[in-house]
C-alpha cells in the first residue's frame, strides 16, 4: 500500500509567497509595457486650399467672340466678304473650343468645391475620433494603475480574517500530519503482521502437506505389512537405513510440491517438449516424479511409461492410472532389450546421479534406444548463479552440478549424434542487474563512467543471470 506525503505548512506558505511575488512582477511588467505603448494623436495634415475661381467670371464673359458677317457694298464690301468667307470657319472653330473649355472649367470647379467641403468634414471627424481614442487609453491606464491599490486595501480590510483562517489551516494541517504519521505507523505494523502471518501460513501449509503424505505412506505400508507380514525387507520399519524409501519418501513428495511447483505448473512447462516426441512410441520418462510428462504424452496419443526410485512418487502415479514402475534408471535399462525404446526423457534427474552412474546411464540409453531414437535431458544450469544458489543447493538430493558443455560432451561421447543445448527458463528482467541511465547535460566524463559500468553489468548478466535450466536434445544415428 502506497503512503502519500504532504509538504510542511511553512514550505507551502513560502511557495505561495513566491508565486504571489512572481505574479506581482508579471503584473508590473505588463503595466509598464502598457504605459510605454501610449502615444499622443498624430498631427493631421492641413486640408488643401479650395479651388481658385478668380478668373471664372471673366472667362464666362469673354469666351463669346460675337461673330457676324460684314455688311456693305463696293470694293471694300466685296473684299471684306471674301476675307470673311476665308476666316469665318476658323473663327467658328475657335468659338466652339472656347465654349467647351469654359464649360469644362465650370463643371470641374463645382466638383472641386464639393471635394474640398468633404475633405474638411473628414479631417474634423478623424481629429475628433483620435482625441476620443487617446482619452480612452489614458482612462484605461489610470484604471489599471488603480487595481493594485484597490486589491491592497481589500487585503488589509480582510487581513484579520486571513490570519485567523491561516491559523486554522495550520492547526488542521498539523493535526492531519500527526494523524497521517500515526496511520503510517499502524500500516507498517499491519504489514509486518501480515507478512508474519503469510510466512506462518506457508510453513503450516508445508507441514500439512508433509503430514498428508506421511499418512498416505503409513497407510500403504500398513496395508503391505498386513498382506505380506515380512519384517526386515526394504521399506519396512525394521530397516536400519536412515532414509528408507517407503517411510521417508513422502518428504520428497512434499518438497517437490512446495519448491518445484504444482503439477499444473510443471505440466505447462513441459508441454514445450512434446514436439520432440511427435511420431515416436514407447517413450520412457526416467525419474518421472508425479507423472506430469507421462500424462502429457498419453493425452497426445504417444505410448509412454515412467520409472522413479521414490516409492511415494510411484504410488502417486499408479493411483492416477499411469504406467509407472518403482526402479532406478540403470537397473531398469539393464533389463530392457536393446533397441526397444523409442525415446528417453529425464527432467531434473541427471544432477541427482553420481558421475560413474551417469556415464553408465548414458551408455545404456544409447543401446536401448532404437535407431533415430531421441534423448532429452533437462537439468539446472549451474552456470547461472540464480539457478545454482536458489535451486541447486536447496535440494539435498542433488549430487553433481553439470555444466551445459560438460553434459553435451558426455552425451556425444556415449555415441549420440546431433546433440544440441537448448536454454530454458530465462531469469526475469527485473531480477537482473540494472544499467544506469546516461547523465544529461553533456558530461563526457560521467557518460564514459556510466558506459563502462553498464558494460560490466552486461558481462555479469551474461554470466550469472541468464537461464535457470537447459536441456540436451540428442538423437541416435540411423543404423
Amino acid at each position: 500500500m502506497m503512503t502519500r506525503s504532504y509538504e510542511p505548512l511553512d514550505v507551502t506558505l513560502q511557495r505561495l509567497k513566491e508565486e504571489r511575488l512572481e505574479a506581482d512582477r508579471l503584473y508590473q511588467d505588463a503595466l509598464t509595457a502598457l504605459d510605454t505603448s501610449l502615444r499622443p494623436p498624430p498631427e493631421m495634415p492641413a486640408v488643401p486650399a479650395p479651388v481658385d475661381d478668380h478668373q471664372a467670371a471673366a472667362l464666362n464673359q469673354s469666351w463669346d467672340l460675337q461673330l457676324a458677317a460684314p455688311q456693305g457694298g463696293g470694293i471694300r464690301g466685296r473684299l471684306a466678304g471674301i476675307v470673311w468667307r476665308v476666316v469665318a470657319p476658323y473663327l467658328q472653330r475657335q468659338l466652339t473650343f472656347n465654349s467647351q473649355l469654359v464649360d469644362h472649367l465650370n463643371r470641374n470647379a463645382v466638383a472641386a468645391r464639393s471635394s474640398h467641403r468633404a475633405a474638411e468634414g473628414m479631417a474634423a471627424a478623424i481629429r475628433q475620433h483620435l482625441g476620443a481614442l487617446h482619452e480612452f487609453q489614458m482612462r484605461l491606464l489610470s484604471y489599471v494603475q488603480q487595481i493594485t491599490l484597490y486589491v491592497d486595501t481589500k487585503d488589509r480590510d480582510s487581513g484579520s480574517g486571513a490570519l485567523v483562517l491561516n491559523a486554522a489551516i495550520s492547526g488542521l494541517s498539523e493535526d492531519a500530519g500527526k494523524r497521517w504519521e500515526s496511520m503510517s505507523a499502524r500500516e507498517q505494523r499491519y504489514e509486518a503482521r501480515t507478512t508474519a502471518i503469510a510466512s506462518a501460513q506457508e510453513e503450516l501449509r508445508a507441514m500439512v502437506s508433509v503430514a498428508h503424505q506421511a499418512s498416505l505412506a503409513l497407510k500403504r505400508e500398513v496395508e503391505r505389512l498386513a498382506t505380506s507380514g515380512t519384517p526386515g525387507t526394504p521399506g519396512t520399519p525394521g530397516t536400519d537405513a536412515a532414509f528408507t524409501p517407503s517411510l521417508d519418501a513422502y518428504k520428497y513428495v512434499g518438497f517437490e510440491d512446495q519448491f518445484r511447483g504444482s503439477q499444473d505448473a510443471i505440466r505447462e512447462r513441459q508441454e514445450s517438449y512434446l514436439p520432440y516426441f511427435d511420431g515416436l512410441r514407447d517413450v520412457l520418462d526416467v525419474g518421472c516424479g508425479r507423472g506430469e510428462f507421462v500424462e502429457l504424452l498419453t493425452a497426445h496419443g504417444i505410448t509412454a511409461r515412467g520409472i522413479d526410485l521414490n516409492h511415494e512418487m510411484a504410488e502417486v502415479c499408479r493411483a492416477r492410472g499411469l504406467d509407472v514402475t518403482e526402479a532406478d534408471a540403470v537397473g531398469y535399462l539393464s533389463g530392457v532389450e536393446d533397441g526397444s525404446i523409442g525415446a528417453i526423457f529425464a527432467a531434473q534427474v541427471v544432477e541427482h546421479l553420481e558421475p560413474g552412474y551417469l556415464l553408465r546411464f548414458l551408455e545404456l540409453a544409447f543401446h536401448k534406444l532404437r535407431p533415430g531414437g531421441r534423448l532429452v535431458l533437462e537439468t539446472l544450469n549451474p552456470a547461472c548463479w540464480v539457478a545454482f544458489f536458489e535451486s541447486y543447493i536447496r535440494d539435498i538430493t542433488h549430487v553433481w552440478p553439470l555444466h551445459p558443455d560438460t553434459l553435451k560432451y558426455l552425451v556425444v561421447a556415449s555415441g549420440f549424434s546431433r546433440a544440441a543445448i537448448e536454454y530454458r527458463s530465462p531469469v526475469p528482467p527485473q531480477d537482473r542487474l540494472q544499467p544506469l541511465a546516461t547523465p544529461a547535460g553533456g558530461d563526457a566524463a560521467g557518460a564514459d563512467l556510466v558506459e563502462t559500468f553498464n558494460a560490466n553489468v552486461d558481462k555479469l548478466n551474461a554470466r550469472m543471470f541468464t537461464y535457470m535450466d537447459y536441456a540436451i536434445v540428442a538423437q541416435k544415428g540411423q543404423a
